[in-house]
């Protein structure tokens, strides 16, 4: 069962199965990882959906939380559909670096494909933060670069129980 709260003109709140959701085991985990996804290219609530089901079915993270799902307009290229956005709280231990390799595999097992900056995308998965990492890398930049700008991470951080930043 879908349901919508719609907080403006440009931006909705959806609610699914599994966006909210709180885990009601402790893992034994040593890291922490805020993920942000997104999507804008087919039926991205049905995709939010497997991608749960894939990691909660993976062996190498286990998760903590979700946040309800956010319908907002693009930013960057802006001649595109809106975007569907929710954060994910995961425990690993896996490291930043090796996490980072595992979510980009994670998009092209879910049909990713880049064709240019902030376009068009079936699935996009960011590591917001990491622990408290700092780490500034060709590959990686941690905590995720204009997270304090963008509203498809800061409302649904907002509603977030475990994820503190």
């Amino acid at each position: 069962m879908v349901k919508r709260k719609k907080l403006n003109d440009a931006l909705t709140l959806i609610f699914t199965p599994h966006f909210p959701y709180n885990a009601k085991r402790k893992t034994k985990n040593r890291h922490r990882a805020l993920l942000g996804i997104g999507g804008n290219v087919g039926d991205v609530l049905r995709r939010f959906e497997y991608l749960f089901v894939f990691f909660e079915r993976s062996p190498l993270i286990d998760i903590v939380e979700t946040a309800p799902i956010l319908k907002n307009p693009p930013f960057g290229y802006l001649e595109q559909d809106d975007f569907l956005n929710t954060l994910i709280l995961v425990e690993t231990e896996l490291s930043a670096q090796a996490l980072l390799r595992y979510v980009l595999h994670t998009e092209k097992r879910f049909g990713r494909k880049r064709l240019f900056k902030d376009g068009p995308r079936t699935l996009d998965i960011d590591i917001i933060f990491y622990d408290t990492a700092s780490v500034e890398s060709e590959r990686l930049t941690l905590p995720h670069p204009g997270w304090m700008q963008r509203p498809s991470v800061l409302i649904p951080l907002a509603m977030m129980k475990k994820a503190v930043v």
